[in-house]
């Protein structure tokens, strides 16, 4: 004779498995698929700096010591004056989200191989002020080095004054999840005073898998 007992508690045992699976299958899917709704979000807010195309309109730029430069499109200003370096550059994002520069730093090519390993965090120096640079549009990179104390003055000088070419690594998030990226440009001498600047590669440190 069945023992209904014993085999209500097996059913309500099997039952509760199959629930359990699926929904352990259903938060498993869930969750894959918040993650791929974050990455899309994340790629959708990427920037990445280029050189601003030649055609790109002039920009005005000031330093916090009331020093001004004028910087064509797809050009970068390169300038020894009271025996302060003021360095820029006129950039685009041509990515989907806002780039905001936080730090950089700069070399003469000739020390450092431009296609070299990823620069160390550690070399890098804070930018005075935020600068952002919308989505799809241009703006412009600034540095100044004034102390001839500086490791990087001296190279950085002589550089400029034998008109040799400087690379210049900007890191820089977006504006709303702060993943960061590294993009080095070569700044390189070209007709009388004129400067031209152009990308490397592009390194992004917080690059996840999945």
């Amino acid at each position: 004779m069945a023992d209904w007992a014993t085999i209500s508690a097996l059913a309500t045992a099997g039952g509760t498995l199959v629930l359990a699976a699926a929904t352990f299958a259903s938060v498993r899917s869930a969750n894959r698929s918040a993650r791929l709704a974050q990455r899309s979000l994340e790629l959708g807010l990427r920037p990445l700096l280029m050189p601003s195309r030649l055609e790109d309109a002039a920009q005005k730029i000031q330093w916090g010591d009331a020093h001004w430069a004028h910087v064509e499109g797809g050009r970068a200003s390169v300038e020894v004056a009271d025996g302060n370096i003021y360095l820029a550059m006129s950039v685009r994002n041509p990515g989907t989200g806002v780039a905001v520069l936080q730090a950089w730093q700069a070399e003469p090519l000739e020390v450092a191989t431009a296609g070299g390993p990823r620069p160390d965090l550690d070399r890098f120096r804070s930018q005075v002020r935020d600068l952002y640079i919308p989505a799809g549009d241009i703006g412009f990179w600034q540095a100044a080095i004034r102390d001839p104390n500086d490791a990087a003055y001296p190279g950085v000088l002589q550089a400029i004054e034998r008109r040799q070419p400087l690379m210049v690594d900007v890191l820089y998030g977006d504006h709303e999840s702060g993943r960061r990226i590294i993009t080095r440009f070569t700044v390189s001498p070209a007709k009388e005073s004129e400067w031209l600047c152009a990308v490397v590669r592009h390194w992004n440190l917080d690059q996840r898998d999945g």
